[in-house]
């Protein structure tokens, strides 16, 4: 082919084959007629026609594709590079690392579950490594899912790398097998923990001998509130300070923190009857102790909300609040804020519950902030929390308990108060609209039993906690409106503001009635308050009640918060 074009057809044969040069010819047609007919035959999965324009400067061609048809290609595994072409994990020292540990924890869980242990246990303890040795198929299973994931996320061979694990896995459990053997964790039977930490001070495998003592110390002892107990023990006869004391709360600390991520080892330590809500509650008591009581002193109610904490889960409250452990005391708090952001309800059963704890979680993780997580972070896991309580289901269920439609719109205005987040905010203040402006609100208003003068003043404190409730401005508005238009809709019908001004009462007391309503104290914002209003503008100026006020000074003392209140004095 001479000429300066040509035309290629590239095949593919199956889907993961390569592109092939099936034909190079100078006729676009018959390429593009050839690799169609491939296709339509089936004899192949893919073609691909490209148009090759030579350049006669450098001689080389420029390729464009001119038509793609077929099986789309698969995409390519990233290529490993000299320095990636190896493990994470070069030594059996590597898997003592926490990220390591984690990792361990996730593909053996079943197992550790059901032998009462945590992964810090397992690498220190010979018994659990002869149990895990022995069954075998469980650990290959683990190895698999180290190995393929790391496989294809960097493109080494899959097998080589379970050989690489099931190298390391023998290595680790050997030396923990020899260590064993030769007796190098001490028996705490017949030595004091202090003494051996003191002997093990500069030796360069004393953190893990340590923790074989520890962990050694835990055999035989069988559910989480008991093996925290043993821990507490421990600690309580560590050395008082120095570096044989930080050997030995380093080692608790692991098995503390690893042995407390476990939601059944957390629920059996707090207490197996608390919710989720209260489980949260009670972690947060825990890990601060010290606010919480500080909180409940200024505020007695949180009391009863809050889930008293004791036995070993005090003791180890205690320690936290001294500031040790702070990698626990780290841990759990993020575990709070992971569970606030996670689906699941803090009190399935009981709506209005779930806003009670949940305000007791906000008051609590903020008093913390700055110590355990930052305020940003708090708020943060409140506002996507505050998303679960503005759909439909929460709402349904929040207000299922009401018999009457002041009930809900009472409910919907507390849940407006507790949401955070401008998007949740709008969302809470959608559903009080949607009740307030509704026509069963103005009729159950309209024909229920108390008094026009008892209903305005109910929908006066509505309007205020609608106030309080920091929505923006619009919904704000919005909702007061249909509030005050009610309370108008009220008062016409028993003429209240006029009965009033007809009263055969002294002024001050007529004036101080009419005030009320118009302040928004007694009666809404809006029609009623303007009535109110204009009634007692009209008594101000009638001459005989000028003349009774001229007499009597001393009663316009108390009259002046509520005029200006109502907009009649500056």
């Amino acid at each position: 082919m001479s000429g300066t074009v040509h035309y290629e057809l590239y095949i593919r044969k199956t889907g993961p084959a390569p592109w092939t040069l099936m034909l190079a010819t100078e006729e676009r047609k018959q390429a593009v007629e050839q690799a169609e007919e491939i296709l339509r035959d089936k004899h192949a999965v893919a073609v691909r026609v490209t148009k090759e324009t030579l350049d006669p400067d450098t001689m080389e061609f420029a390729s464009t594709t001119v038509l793609t048809r077929g099986a789309p290609e698969a995409p390519k595994k990233r290529l490993v590079a000299v320095d990636d072409d190896r493990s994470n994990c070069l030594g059996p020292q590597d898997l003592y690392a926490p990220h390591a540990r984690e990792l361990i924890g996730r593909v053996l869980e079943d197992w550790l579950m059901r032998n009462g242990a945590t992964v810090f246990e397992l690498l220190h303890r010979p018994d659990l490594v002869e149990r895990l040795e022995a069954a075998g198929v469980e650990l290959q299973h683990a190895l698999q899912k180290v190995a393929i994931p790391e496989s294809q996320s960097t493109g080494q061979p899959a097998h080589e790398l379970i050989r690489h694990y099931q190298k390391l896995a023998e290595q680790a459990m050997e030396r923990v097998i020899i260590a064993g053997r030769k007796g190098t964790f001490p028996d705490l039977a017949n030595r004091s923990l202090a003494d051996v930490a003191h002997r093990l001070a500069g030796s360069p495998d004393r953190a893990f001998v340590m923790g074989g003592v520890i962990a050694g110390a835990l055999v035989g002892v069988r559910g989480a509130r008991a093996r925290l107990d043993r821990l507490m023990d421990m600690a309580d006869r560590a050395p008082m300070d120095g570096a044989p004391r930080a050997m030995i709360m380093v080692a608790i600390e692991q098995i503390l923190c690893e042995l407390l991520a476990a939601r059944t080892n957390l629920s059996e330590v707090l207490g197996p009857a608390l919710d989720q809500g209260g489980s949260l509650a009670a972690v947060v008591r825990m890990v601060a102790p010290r606010e919480i009581e500080a909180l409940i002193a200024h505020d007695p109610r949180m009391a009863l909300l809050m889930p008293s904490v004791d036995g070993p889960a005090a003791r180890l409250g205690d320690r936290l609040a001294v500031g040790e452990y702070p990698i626990l005391a780290a841990s759990l708090a993020r575990m709070v804020l992971r569970e606030l952001m996670g689906p699941r309800r803090l009190r399935p059963s009981d709506a209005p519950g779930e806003i009670d704890i949940l305000r007791t979680l906000a008051m609590s993780l903020t008093a913390t902030a700055g110590r355990l997580l930052t305020l940003e972070e708090v708020q943060t896991a409140f506002t996507e929390r505050s998303k679960s309580l503005v759909t439909a289901d929460f709402v349904q269920a929040y207000v299922v308990p009401c018999d009457t439609v002041l009930c809900e719109a009472e409910q919907l205005t507390r849940l407006c108060e507790n949401v955070t987040g401008v998007a949740n905010k709008r969302s809470a203040a959608r559903w009080l609209a949607a009740c307030v402006t509704s026509l069963r609100f103005e009729s159950e208003m309209r024909t229920s039993a108390p008094t026009a003068a008892k209903k305005l003043l109910v929908l006066a404190q509505l309007n205020r906690s609608v106030k309080a409730a920091a929505l923006s401005d619009n919904d704000t508005e919005q909702i007061m409106g249909a509030i005050g238009h009610v309370g108008g809709v009220i008062e016409a019908e028993a003429k209240l503001t006029a009965q009033l001004a007809r009263a055969q009462a002294p002024v001050p007391q007529k004036l101080a009635a009419l005030l009320r309503l118009a302040s928004g104290e007694t009666a809404p914002q809006g029609p009623v308050a303007d009535r109110a209003k204009a009634e007692a503008i009209k008594i101000f100026r009638a001459p005989e009640a000028r003349a009774a006020l001229s007499a009597s000074p001393e009663t316009i003392a108390p009259l002046k918060g509520l005029m200006k209140a109502a907009g009649l004095a500056a």
